[in-house]
């Protein structure tokens, strides 16, 4: 076989990605606050904070919130706790604050979901923010939001968090992953009328309450694992447009600094974005072997043109990937990781579908989530 043909595959995908009029590399889809937020009106808002083990963080995030701007509620929901969640929330002082001691999930309910939803059934506001624990707002991103909202006559506005960037695996593997969740869910169709694709971060999502109502609340996607997209999914379907951008305003206070601790994080969910099929998982690995492992064996073959186009592949691979980090300030260099960066992702997703196939399901903060069909 001549060996140019083990170079075409990944020249083909990464012109693809490169050149494809939605620009998945981009990072023009973002939002940030632009500056503090003063005598801001955010009486409309109710934010909902689902709260399991958080005392290390939840202190930072409700801080937070009170430079935001005046009026502003907020509901923590104690998912059972054992660590002082609710001791901790209590002390931050934030003003027009709701403890609710969550319950037991409901059968089918995953806890995140269920513990949003016990919220959902006490705020009276036309506007809800749905934020994660971990998650701290800079002064002025919620009124920043609420205007993104408004001016488009929008059902959805999230924001993906900053992710912590401080240790070699962090730096190595958090903006990746971000760049391989807009190569899957790209910003700009997600963000169109485009009904067939949805996406949104689940950590920061501003929502009108009517449109969560009018789906019937969480309950419509009381099983989801996966239930930051599948939301964007239900608002678009019912009609509404959405949008997904990054952000420097929200920052993530959850800490991966072992290769372990992003392993887990990605095989949690990765292939259940799959589907849970077999056959789309083969096809995964095959894309992403064509686009990062072909290439890089290619240059190795010596036969001019096909060193050649393993080149052109790889030069065009690491464009793509440098918008990304050019945006989380981090060196060009970081990009020529990236053929071995996507086989770390690949052995990810097999764990993941080894884990759902031979495990007990998907589990988080204690809780485990049996597999579909399973009892």
């Amino acid at each position: 076989m001549d060996p140019v043909w083990l170079a075409l595959p990944g020249f083909l995908i990464w012109s693809i990605v490169v050149a494809a009029p939605w620009r998945p590399w981009s990072t023009r889809e973002s939002l940030d606050a632009s500056g503090p937020a003063g005598d801001a009106d955010l009486s409309a808002v109710t934010v909902l904070i689902p709260a399991r083990n958080e005392r290390g963080n939840i202190t930072r995030a409700l801080k937070s919130l009170s430079m935001q701007g005046r009026d502003l509620k907020t509901i923590v929901i104690d998912d059972q706790s054992t660590d002082g969640t609710s001791a901790a929330a209590r002390e931050s002082g934030l003003g027009h604050l709701t403890l609710i001691a969550g319950q037991p999930p409901a059968a089918g309910w995953t806890g995140k979901l269920w513990a949003l939803e016990q919220g959902r059934r006490i705020a009276a506001t036309p506007y809800l923010l749905l934020l994660d624990a971990d998650i701290e707002l800079l002064p002025g991103t919620l009124p920043a939001m609420m205007d993104k909202l408004g001016a488009g006559q929008l059902g959805l506005v999230s924001l993906m968090a900053r992710l912590r960037m401080e240790g070699f695996w962090e730096k190595l593997l958090m903006p990746a992953f971000v760049y391989f969740f807009k190569l899957l869910y790209p910003f700009r169709l997600a963000n169109s009328d485009f009904r067939h694709l949805a996406a949104a971060a689940g950590g920061c999502i501003l929502i009108r309450a009517d449109v969560l109502e009018q789906m019937g609340g969480f309950a419509a996607l009381r099983g989801e694992l996966i239930d930051d997209c599948a939301l964007a999914n239900r608002v678009k379907q019912m009609r509404f447009r959405t949008w997904l951008g990054l952000t420097h305003s929200a920052l993530s206070a959850r800490p991966y600094p072992r290769l372990n601790d992003v392993w887990d994080m990605v095989a949690r969910t990765a292939f259940t974005q799959l589907r849970y099929s077999a056959g789309m998982l083969l096809v995964c690995s095959a894309l992403l072997l064509a686009a990062f492992v072909l290439p890089a064996v290619s240059l190795f073959q010596g036969e001019v043109r096909t060193v050649a186009l393993a080149t052109l592949s790889l030069l065009l691979m690491c464009a793509s990937y440098l918008p990304v980090l050019r945006y989380y300030n981090l060196g060009a260099a970081w990009a020529v990781l990236l053929p071995a960066i996507g086989v770390l992702f690949l052995l990810m997703t097999w764990t993941s579908a080894l884990r759902y196939w031979f495990g007990p399901g998907s589990s988080w903060k204690g809780r485990h989530y049996p597999r579909p069909g399973k009892a």
